[in-house]
């Protein structure tokens, strides 16, 4: 593990080139900048998972703040840059099918980490046939602030499709969580999830079990970053912000843990790049663990 730290907080990310880190990664989230836990002195873990609190969960479903780059179009489930399932998966590296015809890696890309006193940036270089990419990730932490930048540059003669999303575990209070959105933010009726009078998004009911829970999107205003006010169990609050107005943007939960998740959806030109930034605000500490 690498480790970010200050007089409040501790932040764990998976190392890369470390083989026991490994076996916590897959083909979903990107390898470098995953966030698997921030930690407060006083309060203990603050992030959980789908399999929460299993200390060794299933890759797919991980814990903590990881961030992904789809290979494949979500809901079509088309290959985005993928042929007979083989190329490279932004983040994460060469692929080929296995056994079961799903892509596994055969080449992992090779990460630059470079560490400062209050940050740490992963950097990598990928291509394949036409297709190509320089990807930075930087994770800072400031005071209670977790801060997640990152650029992709697209160095490759065509359209890089980037379809990424951020999928944030966030800690549930007796099995229900509240969470304030901009007021422009919508959603349809669904089983799982309502709004308040207050316009925060709150749960129907509790879910019984990790296999027990629903997905929705929601509908984002135009022109609206993301600011979501999320409950926690030992915290005042939770903020989680992006610079960017998500292409789309759904929800998810179960008896473990909830999730909001931001999306970009475009292409780069060749020679472009796109730039964007999450931060994650950590509120004063209302209960202490025991």
């Amino acid at each position: 593990m690498l480790t970010l730290a200050n007089s409040s907080l501790s932040v764990d990310l998976l190392n890369p080139a470390d083989s026991a880190d490994r076996a916590r990664l897959g083909t979903r989230y990107c390898w470098g900048g995953y966030v698997w836990q921030v930690n407060d002195r006083q309060a203990g873990p603050l992030l959980t998972g789908p399999e929460w609190p299993d200390p060794k969960p299933t890759p797919f479903n991980g814990q903590g703040l990881p961030e992904s780059f789809r290979y494949t179009a979500r809901g079509s489930e088309q290959p985005l840059m993928l042929e007979d399932g083989r190329g490279f998966i932004i983040g994460i590296g060469e692929v080929a099918p296995n056994d079961a015809g799903e892509p596994a890696v055969t080449r992992p890309c090779q990460w630059s980490v470079t560490r400062s006193p209050a940050a740490i940036d992963f950097y990598t270089v990928q291509s394949g046939g036409a297709y190509g990419c320089r990807l930075n990730r930087r994770i800072a932490l400031e005071g209670r602030a977790l801060i997640s930048s990152t650029k992709l540059t697209n160095t490759g003669s065509r359209p890089l499709p980037l379809h990424w999303f951020a999928h944030p575990f966030f800690a549930l209070t007796d099995g229900l969580i509240a969470c304030q959105l901009p007021r422009s933010w919508e959603m349809a009726e669904n089983p799982g999830f309502a709004f308040d009078g207050e316009h925060r998004l709150v749960l129907k009911r509790q879910f019984t079990n990790k296999h027990d829970g629903h997905f929705q999107l929601l509908q984002v205003g135009a022109r609206t970053p993301l600011r979501a006010a999320l409950s926690h169990p030992r915290l005042s609050k939770v903020f989680f912000t992006t610079d960017f107005t998500p292409d789309e943007c759904p929800v998810w939960g179960n008896s473990n843990t909830w999730s909001i998740e931001p999306y970009i959806t475009t292409d780069l030109a060749p020679g472009a790049s796109r730039a964007w930034t999450l931060t994650y605000e950590f509120g004063a500490v209302t209960e202490i663990a025991v």
